[in-house]
């Protein structure tokens, strides 16, 4: 595949993995606001609706009180009391009957009259437990002996001498119509939102389907939440395996807990057609672009394509002509043009560097071994004198062993930077090899070196090092011709003296004047 080609496929990619980014970062961004959204207002509507509940509920109770402060002065009258309890059933469609209920648990009316309980006596638990408690209460929700689903709420009936008469309550049939049942349906969505209130035990006491209405929901986070007493809004799955976001809030006077949800795929359903809307309008764009772009791949690649082919001509004058002769439309392939031109020399370059750094120490950056052989073998080509100085130091293992072998690196090359600080321009600096290292000095006598030996020595000793400790090192001196005839003899004898340097005990410089004769357990 050719450069126009290879552009044109990495725009290409680009620009889609582009336009897929930017469209999943959109769709992710609309995603969860759209999530945070709903649950949000979820929430904000359970709470009113428990509210506006816990309101209507609250004005009932007054009702009941105003009824029971009325009959608390007139319950022997037999007309008055049915007038009253037809009275407060009618006044505001909150209940669906009324009761009043006599201290011995005699029904003196009922409304509607076609219950026709006046008369006979209270048989629930519920009841007989309100003339007890002498206070207003809810019921929980229970099933009446017409198989309705009801709450009754109930207020005591006390005249001015504190004497309880009796009680009136009222019923509120759940799955029938009725104020409460107004208040909740009214704000039933037609968008696949609705509402339910569950009481204490989980239990369905309203529903927009009332088939709903008396069953148990499973106790999913929600149902348990808001059964606590909690408000709040998640993202859950119903019992029907159908994710739901819901929000909640508890009516506290009942126990009772309303949620309001919807589900996560009709929230989200808008915003996958808007998604594929996004994308149908970006065609025509995306097109365009790819026009562009191979026009532009095309103009970028015309000119390196010619110095690609001129270049197989090689350096002769021909090539050179054709390749000055180009055209660069851009910096990089005037660049290029230059760097062809400019070849050879920087192909020696890179031969001269790779060079040196084989006849270079990784730790130190002195020369190595090699360095040092190729150095003797210009100096023996020039018959040139020079002076060696060889350094080992003293008990380098124990310094690896005690402190590791990064400090014993820092170590070596805290000498190397003393040996360069301690040497002139034209001096060959080695590392020979471990913890030895090698000096060459041209056109320097032997006394000199031996000077030069002993201050490095003494900088070695007094210098602070990464260590931490003492540091030493015992050094030899020898020279060319004085030392040895032969360049690859002078390297021995430096040695030789260097051994005599530990055998007196290490730390000192030791100059070869004779051939020593060196001991088997010569460290």
């Amino acid at each position: 595949m050719g450069l126009s080609g290879l552009i044109l496929l990495l725009a290409l990619g680009s620009v889609l993995l582009t336009m897929a980014n930017t469209l999943y970062s959109s769709y992710r961004v609309q995603h969860d606001l759209l999530i945070r959204n709903t649950l949000e207002a979820n929430r904000v509507y359970a709470a009113k609706l428990a509210e506006s509940t816990e309101t209507h509920l609250d004005s009932t109770m007054q009702q009941l009180a105003y009824s029971a402060s009325v009959l608390a002065s007139d319950m022997d009258d037999p007309a008055h009391v049915s007038e009253e309890a037809e009275r407060l059933r009618l006044q505001t469609k909150s209940l669906n009957s009324v009761a009043i209920v006599r201290e011995d648990g005699m029904v003196l009316a009922v409304s509607p009259a076609a219950l026709r309980r006046a008369g006979s006596s209270v048989k629930t638990d519920w009841g007989h437990k309100l003339l007890i408690t002498r206070t207003p209460a809810i019921s929980e929700p229970f099933t009446s002996a017409g198989g309705r689903l009801i709450i009754f709420i109930s207020h005591p009936i006390i005249n001015s001498a504190g004497r309880l008469l009796g009680y009136v309550g009222g019923t509120i049939y759940l799955n029938s119509k009725n104020l409460l049942h107004q208040i909740l349906d009214s704000h039933y969505y037609r968008d696949s939102s609705y509402v339910y209130v569950v009481d204490r035990q989980g239990t369905v006491i309203f529903h927009p389907d009332g088939s709903h209405v008396g069953k148990s929901i499973c106790k999913n986070a929600v149902i348990l939440a808001v059964t606590g007493g909690a408000a709040g809004a998640r993202q859950i799955v119903n019992q029907n395996g159908v994710e739901m976001l819901a929000g909640y809030a508890p009516i506290a006077s009942t126990g009772w807990g309303i949620v309001a949800q919807r589900s996560t795929q009709a929230t989200l359903a808008g915003l996958n057609d808007l998604a594929l809307v996004t994308f149908g309008n970006s065609i025509p764009f995306l097109l365009l672009s790819l026009v562009f772009i191979l026009w532009f791949s095309r103009w970028i690649s015309r000119p390196l394509g010619r110095l690609a082919d001129d270049a197989r001509m090689g350096a002769t004058a021909e090539g050179i002509a054709r390749i000055e002769r180009i055209q660069a439309r851009y910096v990089e392939a005037d660049r290029l043009k230059k760097a062809l031109l400019r070849g050879m020399s920087l192909t020696s370059s890179k031969l001269d560097r790779l060079n040196h750094e084989t006849i270079t120490d990784a730790l130190t950056g002195l020369r190595n071994r090699r360095g040092l052989d190729n150095a003797l073998g210009l100096y023996e080509l020039g018959g040139q004198s020079f002076a060696v100085i060889t350094l080992d130091v003293d008990h380098f293992k124990s310094i690896n062993d005690r402190y590791g072998h990064d400090v014993g690196d820092e170590v070596l090359k805290h000498i190397a930077g003393l040996m360069r600080a301690g040497s002139r321009g034209g001096d060959m600096i080695c590392r020979s090899g471990g913890e030895e290292f090698v000096i060459l000095l041209p056109g320097t006598t032997v006394e000199n070196a031996f000077l030069i030996a002993e201050r490095l020595r003494e900088a070695v000793e007094k210098m602070p090092n990464p260590s931490g400790g003492v540091v030493t090192a015992s050094l030899g001196v020898a020279h060319f011709p004085s030392s040895a005839e032969l360049v690859g003899e002078v390297l021995k004898k430096s040695d030789i003296a260097l051994y005599q340097a530990k055998r007196n005990g290490r730390n000192n410089t030791v100059r070869y004047q004779q051939e020593p004769a060196v001991p088997a357990d010569a460290p």
